[in-house]
């Protein structure tokens, strides 16, 4: 009961700190809705880089990552964390300054849907409703995989019930949201990534201490068939999907080899960023563009460390506890069971305060993005075009609410891989969003027809690819998001050039973005 209470100390202490921060932003988000949604484009660069970076980096940073190294080795955990890294620097390089830039010429545009409406002058919000509803599908999808994150967390160092500590968590994730808004989501973001990260690095050390050094983990890894390969994955033997284990020693099958496809899919998890409101959005708010660059080196450099060191957290978890988490479900807990194990309980009960960072600082950007989708773009922009600032603001907080409900319900199933569930709603919004927005920004014969065929094509894809042609298995047995990029990307050039070239205010308008210079 000492350590539980302890838990509760430490856990207590950072809930306080991060409502305090929801309530020191709660008069000026309360202001106008562009405060509520985007912080009046007010931040700076240090919080612009950890608050991209940790809303992104959701719970599967320090879950689902080091769980899939736990399960399957370094293959696919190493490969997913480069194609994250690439895509990582490759959107803070290309697309930040030009959105931040285009977003503001365009009609000031203070969401994605809002943008890319406006990008293309529509009368007809079309491309604005299309983006709504999938930001709603997708996000919903993602904030369920957060509130299993906390409620796994919660339920394992309680030993309670784990639908009761998700409710807890997501209750507790939409009262400082629903206060607070973008600014208060924003810094809270910044101290999360710092506590994200010190938490990895933290683990990370006192498990190789506990392991005997890195040579020894290395060697007692490689007594797994395929643990450490490069191309290839470990595959435990399963009865009823819980590993096999004989006399303290977990099974393993035969390892199996991957080639180049598998290597191309995994990487394609990097084109996902192109197309995460959640990152795009902080491009957008930041106040200086030209300070962007300092962004980009914090985001990168934070990224790179935080993403390999929770794949190797995962290898040393599987050499000192091989047999304690059995099934895929459970072992993303390494992380909370090397805590446990390693620190008293008020030192361990911070380190998982690193858990709950992740978890938080993405879903309140999630619920906030998905909120601002229905109540900016839908409820404003076609149903009640007549609607006062405050109007909106309200009506932001209510669908805040409403999709807090519906994720919650979703994440009631508690033996959901968090890996999975986030690669399928990462993969949505890579393939509807990432395409436009490069060619939005980049290509200025994109058409409005082109926009919403590849919007559509993209979106649509990665649910067929994922319940439909995926499971054939074989050649069709890659990451939805890279057919339904690729194919996206497609559609949106053909269909462009099959019509009508944009009038001469939109090519206008992209010469003005394109030839901008910013004061030093």
């Amino acid at each position: 009961m000492g350590d539980k209470i302890q838990y509760i100390i430490a856990m207590t202490v950072y809930m306080s700190i991060v409502i305090v921060i929801g309530f020191r932003y709660a008069k000026r988000a309360s202001e106008s809705s562009d405060n509520y949604l985007i912080g009046g484009r007010s931040l700076g660069p240090w919080v612009t880089a950890m608050a991209a970076e940790a809303s992104d980096m959701s719970g599967y940073l320090l879950m689902g990552v080091p769980g899939l190294a736990y399960w399957c080795g370094l293959g696919e955990a190493v490969w997913t964390a480069i194609g994250l890294l690439i895509g990582t620097y490759l959107n803070w390089l290309f697309v930040a300054k030009r959105l931040r830039t285009y977003s503001s010429v365009a009609g000031d545009a203070i969401t994605i849907p809002d943008f890319l409406s406006n990008r293309f002058k529509e009368n007809k919000k079309i491309i604005l409703t299309i983006a709504a509803l999938f930001i709603l599908i997708f996000f919903s999808v993602y904030a369920a995989s957060c509130f299993v994150a906390v409620g796994r967390l919660f339920s394992t160092i309680f030993a309670v019930d784990y639908i009761p500590m998700m409710l807890v968590g997501a209750v507790f994730v939409v009262v400082y949201t629903f206060i607070g808004g973008f600014l208060a989501e924003s810094a809270s973001d910044f101290m999360q990534g710092i506590i994200m990260f010190v938490a990895l690095i933290v683990v990370f050390i006192a498990g190789l201490a506990k392991a005997g050094g890195i040579s020894e983990v290395m060697e007692n890894a490689k007594a797994i068939p395929g643990f450490l390969e490069f191309f290839g994955v470990a595959q435990p033997t399963l009865i009823d999907d819980v590993q096999v284990v004989s006399e303290g020693i977990p099974f393993f099958g035969e390892a199996i080899n991957f080639g180049p496809l598998f290597i191309v899919s995994t990487l394609s998890w990097g084109l996902g960023y192109f197309g995460m409101p959640q990152v795009l959005l902080k491009f957008m708010a930041i106040e200086k563009p030209n300070e962007l660059k300092t962004s980009r080196r914090v985001a990168t450099v934070w990224c790179a460390i935080s993403l390999f060191v929770a794949v190797f957290i995962g290898i040393i978890g599987r050499n000192l506890y091989p047999t304690n988490l059995l099934t895929e479900s459970s072992s993303e807990n390494i992380f909370i069971l090397l805590s446990t194990s390693f620190f008293p309980p008020l030192i361990a009960g911070l380190v998982m305060a690193g858990i709950l960072a992740a978890t938080i600082s993405s879903s309140d950007s999630y619920l906030l993005i998905a909120a601002s989708a229905f109540s900016k773009n839908i409820y404003h922009g076609i149903l009640k075009k007549e609607a006062t600032d405050k109007q909106v603001l309200r009506m932001s907080r209510i669908t805040l609410l409403i999709i807090a409900v519906i994720a919650a319900i979703i994440a009631l199933e508690e033996d959901s891989v968090i890996f999975k569930v986030v690669s399928f709603a990462w993969a949505g919004f890579g393939a509807t969003f990432g395409p436009i927005m490069l060619f939005s920004l980049f290509w200025k014969r994109v058409t409005r027809e082109g926009a919403i065929a590849g919007m559509v094509t993209g979106g649509g894809m990665v649910i067929l690819w994922k319940t439909l042609i995926r499971p054939l298995g074989g050649y069709f047995d890659i990451y939805e998001l890279l057919p339904a990029f690729v194919l996206s990307c497609l559609v949106i050039v053909i269909v462009s050039l099959c019509t009508e070239e944009p009038s001469k205010e939109i090519q206008d308008e992209f010469d003005q973005v394109k030839n901008f210079k910013y004061s030093s």
